[in-house]
This record gives C-alpha cells, sequence and structure tokens, in this order.
C-alpha cells in the first residue's frame, strides 16, 4: 500500500518536472529550432494560407450579413410605405370617381364633410 502511494507521487512530481522545462525551453526558443521550420516550410506554409483564408471567409461573410440586414430593412420599410400610398391613391380614386359621377350625372348630390344628424321625435 505505501508503494503504490510512494509510485503516485513520483508519477506527479515527475509530470510536473517535464511541464516546468517544457515551458522552460519554450519560453527561452529552445523547443523549436530553425532546422524544425526547414522541414516542414511547406507545410508551415499551407496551414498559415489556409488560417487566412478562413479568417477572410469569415469576414466576408459577416459584413454580407450585415449587409442583408440592411436590405431586409430597407425591403420592409419600402413595402409598407408602397402599401401606405397604395391605400391612398384608392381613397382619392373613389373620390375622384365619385365626384366626376356626381358632376356627370347631376342627381343633386354633394360631398358632405359632415356626416348626417339623426333627428328623434317624440309622438
Amino acid at each position: 500500500m505505501a508503494k503504490k502511494d510512494n509510485d503516485k507521487k513520483g508519477f506527479g512530481s515527475a509530470v510536473r518536472k517535464t511541464v516546468k522545462k517544457n515551458t522552460d525551453d519554450l519560453r527561452m526558443g529552445r523547443a523549436v529550432s530553425i532546422d524544425f521550420f526547414k522541414r516542414n516550410a511547406w507545410l508551415l506554409i499551407a496551414i498559415m494560407t489556409a488560417i487566412i483564408s478562413v479568417m477572410g471567409l469569415r469576414y466576408r461573410t459577416k459584413t454580407r450579413m450585415s449587409e442583408i440586414k440592411s436590405l431586409t430593412r430597407e425591403l420592409q420599410r419600402a413595402e409598407s410605405e408602397k402599401l401606405q400610398e397604395k391605400a391612398s391613391y384608392m381613397t382619392l380614386i373613389r373620390e375622384t370617381e365619385l365626384t366626376r359621377l356626381t358632376a356627370e350625372k347631376n342627381p343633386g348630390l354633394a360631398f358632405q364633410e359632415e356626416p348626417p344628424i339623426v333627428v328623434e321625435c317624440e309622438q
């Protein structure tokens, strides 16, 4: 039982020493040599190109999405304005047509600005 506890303690300290050594080497610039870059130059260039391409694609997608949102809002405003103009045009056509018919047929009718008044009589 005592041996297992010692193994665990020894394993944890070995890992800590290895991690500390690797981080120190990385900090001092000793972990990756110039030979590594020479051997893997084409791979590194390919990876960097892929990363830059993905970043550019993401930027382009975001700008196009914002443009689509602004155009959608503009379209909704234009459709709303179109409906308002259509309603006012239909009102104007009806009124103009009624005025023309009353002038043409001359039935003695006139356009009334006020609503009719109801008079009640008690008998």
